[in-house]
């Protein structure tokens, strides 16, 4: 595995956070391949250097290269970023595993889980790729903010520490500090499980409550991530870090997932408040894929499930802040229930 400073690294996806690191990882110095899903769409952005549906107002580096072809911005790269969306990243996975002949430690930039089958990023990479080194970045990472070059971090995790520092390295710079971690499964999930409680947030607020409100969820919002999380096989300590309380902080005040809860708390119904916009919001199909997950191993998830009917079973907003407040009276920190 290399250790020079200027690596070949192939980033996967055209939406926001692809765009982003792809244009962060050329402010670094590295050879830059980048490439996304639609070809018209890709010469669009060629030509006028912007990527006006997914991060308008950013400048792409006109020495940024943009490729149609996958397996030319793959080819012979040091390290490939895997940007695209949850529930579209196993067939993007299976796209280059057909035209993959030099792999690659690969990294997973996604936040959330598979609908069909509940798993991690990285457990979709491992099936599809076979043995290949990989890992996870998460963090309290708004895509614009760090384009525009905002000071942020982040976290990666994997379980070889060789290729968690190798990110580390690749990604630093004076904006943007990366922190290591050996917790992959609790990384992946608190990027993933923060987006249906920043639902819950945004909900709050088209109703119009308060700080109070606000961080009462978030902070019941991240024990039940982390409930679920060490169920899993994650560490407990991963959810109060970057990846699960700083991420879940940072969507709950600003996020796309708490601006879509916000026009649900304003009574738009889901097609209604997901139809102006181009992105994938990564929280709607996890919050279904969490719930399972909860139920399949036993866990109790209050919000998550208010959230789930919400969303799916058109419970109303004060209904469900209803049935979560009326709930049996516990201790804050008794060792089940929530």
């Amino acid at each position: 595995m290399p250790i020079a400073k200027r690596l070949r690294i192939a980033v996967l996806g055209d939406g926001g956070w692809g765009t982003t690191l792809a244009i962060h990882l050329h402010r670094c110095g590295h050879q830059v391949r980048w490439w996304g899903v639609s070809p018209g769409y890709l010469a669009q952005m060629d030509r006028h250097r912007e990527n006006p549906k997914f991060l308008p107002g950013i400048r792409i580096p006109r020495d940024l290269p943009i490729h149609a072809d996958l397996a030319e911005a793959a080819q012979r790269a040091h390290l490939v970023v895997m940007a695209a969306p949850s529930q579209y990243l196993r067939a993007t996975v299976q796209r280059l595993a057909s035209a993959w002949h030099t792999p690659a430690p690969v990294l997973s930039v996604a936040k959330g889980l598979e609908l069909r089958t509940l798993k991690r990023m990285s457990q979709i990479l491992r099936e599809e790729l076979g043995p290949v080194p990989v890992a996870a970045l998460s963090g309290p990472n708004i895509a614009v903010e760090i384009a525009q070059g905002h000071p942020a971090s982040s976290v990666v995790a994997s379980g070889e520490a060789r290729l968690a520092a190798l990110v580390q390295r690749a990604f630093s710079n004076a904006q943007f500090r990366v922190y290591t971690s050996a917790d992959l499964i609790g990384v992946e999930l608190g990027g993933a499980l923060k987006n249906p409680i920043a639902i819950a947030a945004g909900i709050g607020d088209g109703l119009g409550f308060g700080a109070n409100a606000k961080a009462a969820l978030i902070t019941r919002g991240v024990v039940e991530m982390a409930r679920l999380g060490v169920a899993l096989g994650a560490r407990e300590q991963t959810f109060w870090g970057l990846s699960g309380l700083g991420d879940l902080v940072t969507t709950c005040l600003g996020g796309r997932n708490r601006g879509l809860g916000e026009q649900l708390g304003k009574g738009r119904s889901l097609s209604r408040a997901l139809g102006g916009t181009a992105m994938v919001l990564e929280g709607v199909g996890t919050t279904k894929a969490a719930l399972a997950l909860g139920r399949r191993e036993g866990i109790e998830l209050p919000i998550i499930e208010q959230v789930e009917a919400v969303l799916f079973h058109r419970r109303s907003p004060r209904r469900a802040l209803h049935a979560l407040m009326s709930r049996s009276r516990k201790a804050e920190f008794a060792r089940h229930g929530g």
